[in-house]
């Protein structure tokens, strides 16, 4: 009797090990940083790629840890309740009852997955190569188990429905956005940082019309005019490229780069006679105002192109858009000696700045850290418009998204200058 109790007393003291084990290791596998332990296998931990391997096949995973923590658990179990029937009769169920639901509870579930979530890509990389061969011995079973369930829920109308790349993507980026969120309110991540990351992510969903140059501040150049008025003007203007248009202003019939028209007039000598400039301007590249950010990034690095014309769903052009112009977006404005500022953004006080309608809600938000919607309108001045239904006049004012709009200027039908004040909310106050 006293070896049969002490077998018996072993085997469950093994069996609530192994039940810890698996909790263990079911916490560590879901909740170790798949980023981490990605970086872990490139650098060559064979471990990690053990896990990474594991979790790939995560269905299978999950349901070999359940079924071999049920079975020591219930085995574990109808071992105690024979023994403690043997000693004490039929009062020995009440007992181990008792007893194993303490025992599992406090040291095959709360310990084990309590350490688990303190180290888990230590634990993950601990008990993966020793579940690798227990998946692969369960596989027929989890087969057979995984059957039952697809069956049962089809009885229920839940069909098994293939993954959607799509669906996947998406919850990739809230898990991101949420990460980016979260450091960020803990410092972790300065706001600049934050903002290059959202934008990376929002690439997708901005299109061309929210960060291109509206046509109105576009500096173009008349084909019509002499040679010598075209090359001051190239000369003098901070840009490189330049639009070539005849007759009409949105004829645009090609784009002058000025390096291409200094290689052209340099060996001339001052003579332009047989120089036309159409010799010179290579042809214009246009893209519809709906293009996504990310799209039109694709394109210029195929094509090797730095600068494209947009236009409407009526082919009038609306702007123009370059490389630098998506760069910073990501980055931030990139200044060098040749650019003229063309921010527009005075900051009075912390929460309030004047600014001319032209500049851009997006610029904006990121300048001063708010978050002023930008699906209606592309600039503030077409937010104030689109908000209030209505072209404002010089003197009035308007409060929406807890922010006070004054207009300031306002020059035929376009609001050139307003004063923006961020309202003091109730929680603030």
């Amino acid at each position: 009797m006293d070896l049969e109790f002490i077998l018996t007393l072993s085997g469950i003291v093994c069996l609530l090990a192994f039940s810890g084990f698996f909790s263990g290791s079911e916490t560590a596998l879901t909740g170790a940083s798949r980023a981490r332990l990605h970086q872990m296998e490139q650098a060559g931990d064979h471990r990690a790629g053990t896990v990474n391997r594991l979790r790939d096949k995560k269905t299978k995973l999950i349901s070999a840890i359940l079924l071999g923590n049920n079975l020591v658990n219930i085995l574990a179990s109808a071992l105690a309740t024979s023994l403690l029937i043997t000693l004490f009769g039929d009062v020995g169920v009440a007992y181990a009852t008792l007893i194993m639901t303490a025992l599992i509870l406090i040291f095959s579930e709360v310990l084990p997955k309590t350490y688990a979530l303190r180290r888990p890509i230590q634990v993950a990389r601990f008990v993966a190569p020793v579940l690798t061969p227990i998946v692969f011995l369960l596989a027929p079973m989890v087969m057979g188990v995984n059957a039952v369930v697809d069956a049962t829920l089809r009885i229920f109308g839940v069909k098994q429905q293939d993954e959607d790349p799509d669906v996947l993507s998406d919850a990739a980026q809230d898990e991101l956005r949420g990460a980016i969120d979260l450091h960020s309110e803990d410092a972790g991540i300065i706001m600049h940082e934050k903002y290059m990351l959202d934008t990376i992510l929002d690439m997708d969903e901005v299109d061309l019309s929210e960060i291109m140059i509206h046509r109105k501040n576009v500096e173009t150049v008349d084909g019509n005019k002499p040679i010598s008025e075209i090359i001051e003007q190239v000369l003098k203007s901070p840009y490189t490229r330049l639009p070539l248009w005849r007759d009409d202003p949105e004829n645009i019939v090609g784009v002058i780069h000025a390096k291409d028209l200094l290689r052209a007039v340099i060996p001339l000598h001052g003579d332009y006679s047989n120089l036309t400039i159409d010799q010179i301007a290579s042809d214009p590249y246009f893209v519809p105002e709906t293009t996504t950010l990310r799209n039109q990034l694709n394109a210029f690095l195929e094509r090797h192109a730095h600068f494209a014309l947009v236009v409407d769903e009526y082919g009038a052009l609306m702007g123009l858009v370059t490389l630098e112009d998506i760069l910073e977006e990501i980055v931030g404005e990139i200044s060098d000696e040749h650019d003229i500022d063309l921010a527009g953004v005075e900051i009075i006080e912390e929460d309030q700045v004047i600014t001319k309608g032209t500049v851009t809600i997006r610029d904006l938000n990121r300048k001063c850290n708010w978050s002023l919607p930008d699906e209606e309108a592309a600039t503030i001045a077409g937010l104030v418009i689109s908000e209030a239904k209505i072209i404002p006049d010089e003197g009035q004012a308007f409060t929406f998204f807890g922010f006070q709009f004054d207009i300031l200027k306002k020059e035929r039908n376009q609001v050139t200058e307003l004063k923006i004040t961020r309202l003091e909310t109730e929680d603030e106050a």
